[in-house]
């Protein structure tokens, strides 16, 4: 899907949400078996973080400056249209995931290691297209970023899972507005794999998501999101903002890049996660519960 005014925070066209319905990601077929699939514990339920209350827990602050949020529907005829509506209070979803992905990805604005991409408006629109959904930046400028999601999806998505699935949808999208890219020199996988462990921690993932240990570490989505909360689990709760700001700071070589920030070269770590087939992988919940 070609990308309109693309910038340097935005992922790649090769790393935003374009998952067509046939993709191994599986979100159009949640009882698509998973290869190689190890099932984590269910996390443990927490309160929902209303649009006033954001919590803190995993480091993050509240007061981060807020983006002007804008809202779209380019076919209000369409079934997907209603559905969408009818599911969600998007003020109130739309709010309360900026303030977790900006908490999720930085610790605070008095942080002197906190840069937060200057992201001024996000405009979600929901239009009809393939796919499921994806982010770039607009013609204004690069601080001002777009969400295309897609209503036929939207039409697609089971009525138990509708409210879930949309919050969870758009908090992926959101890390597009808000992490940083290597200067545009990233991996794909781990951009996706980031978006995706911020959907994990803000308790979104689908049913079918599964800890997968097969294929290489940079697969992408839910299958690098949870190497990257093994990592978490490992070296300590800020491992993903460590991550996100040494990608701000330099191109991406992937030798130096793992070796400078956890001792060793990304493979090494991917094969110590495989080999840990038999462990139960304790995740602390970072982050609450989004209600609509």
């Amino acid at each position: 899907m070609t990308l309109l005014s693309p910038t340097t925070r935005v992922p790649k066209p090769s790393a935003v949400s374009t998952v067509p319905a046939s993709s191994t990601d599986n979100k159009n077929n949640p009882s698509a078996p998973t290869p190689s699939a190890i099932p984590l514990p269910d996390r443990a339920a927490t309160k929902p973080a209303g649009p006033d209350e954001p919590s803190d827990r995993g480091g993050g602050s509240a007061h981060f400056p807020q983006p002007k949020l804008r809202f779209e529907i380019r076919d209000v005829c369409h079934p997907g249209a209603a559905k969408f509506l009818g599911a969600v209070n998007i003020g109130s979803i739309f709010s309360v995931a900026v303030t977790n992905v900006q908490r999720l990805l930085y610790r605070s604005p008095a942080d002197p290691h906190t840069h937060v991409p200057p992201t001024r408006s996000v405009t979600l629109i929901l239009r009809d297209m393939g796919g499921v959904a994806y982010t770039t930046g607009t013609d204004l400028d690069s601080d001002h970023k777009e969400i295309h999601f897609s209503l036929s999806y939207i039409n697609n998505i089971p009525a138990p899972r509708l409210a879930a699935e949309i919050t969870g949808v758009l908090t992926h999208e959101l890390v597009h507005c808000y992490q940083w890219d290597a200067l545009n020199s990233c991996p794909g996988g781990l951009v996706e794999g980031i978006a995706d462990w911020v959907r994990l921690n803000c308790d979104l993932s689908p049913p079918h998501w599964k800890r997968e240990v097969d294929g290489d570490w940079d697969r992408g989505y839910q299958h690098t999101a949870f190497f990257l909360q093994y990592l978490v689990d490992r070296f300590g709760e800020g491992t993903v903002r460590t991550i996100n700001e040494k990608l701000r700071r330099h191109r991406y070589e992937a030798k130096p890049f793992w070796t400078e920030l956890l001792g060793r070269p990304v493979e090494q770590l991917w094969g110590d996660y495989t080999s840990v087939r038999d462990e139960v992988i304790q995740r602390p919940c970072l982050s609450e519960r989004v209600s609509s």
